[in-house]
């Protein structure tokens, strides 16, 4: 598997947007809107990619402030899911933070997924609420 970041309006960003929407959007029947895609154009896309060359996951970096990023849009491939990909490239979004001196990582985490982050080291952070019509919690972790 290789790691590594996807310019923005590119056919890999495309492949991105679609990998997002069949794992994350489709499932609750929500599609993207333009003006949500047209503000990820600042984000840093990190891709995965087997060894094919076929994308097999993705994630987004929003910065927030000088020392906060928000990791965003965390897909895996369903049938890649279980296979520790999610968690290489949480890893590596992590080196990259660091890289860019940001010193705190955020992330609003779907209920379902609490677990796979509380094992990577990233604390709940308030209460329960509901985003894109499903619970979530913010989560954090300093990098």
């Amino acid at each position: 598997m290789s790691i590594f970041p996807i310019e923005f309006a590119t056919p890999e960003y495309d492949e991105a947007v679609a990998l997002r929407y069949e794992v994350l959007r489709k499932p609750l029947g929500l599609e993207f809107q333009p003006e949500q895609l047209a503000a990820e154009w600042s984000d840093i896309h990190l891709a995965a990619f087997d060894a094919a060359g076929k994308m097999v996951a993705i994630l987004l970096l929003t910065p927030v402030n000088d020392q906060e990023v928000k990791m965003r849009q965390v897909a895996v491939a369903t049938e890649q899911q279980g296979r520790g990909l999610g968690a290489a490239l949480v890893a590596q979004s992590e080196e990259i933070a660091r890289s860019m001196n940001f010193s705190k990582m955020t992330l609003h985490a779907r209920e379902t997924a609490v677990p796979f982050y509380l094992r990577l080291g990233y604390e709940k952070v308030g209460d329960l609420f509901e985003e894109v019509s499903i619970p979530h919690f913010k989560m954090e972790k300093k990098v």
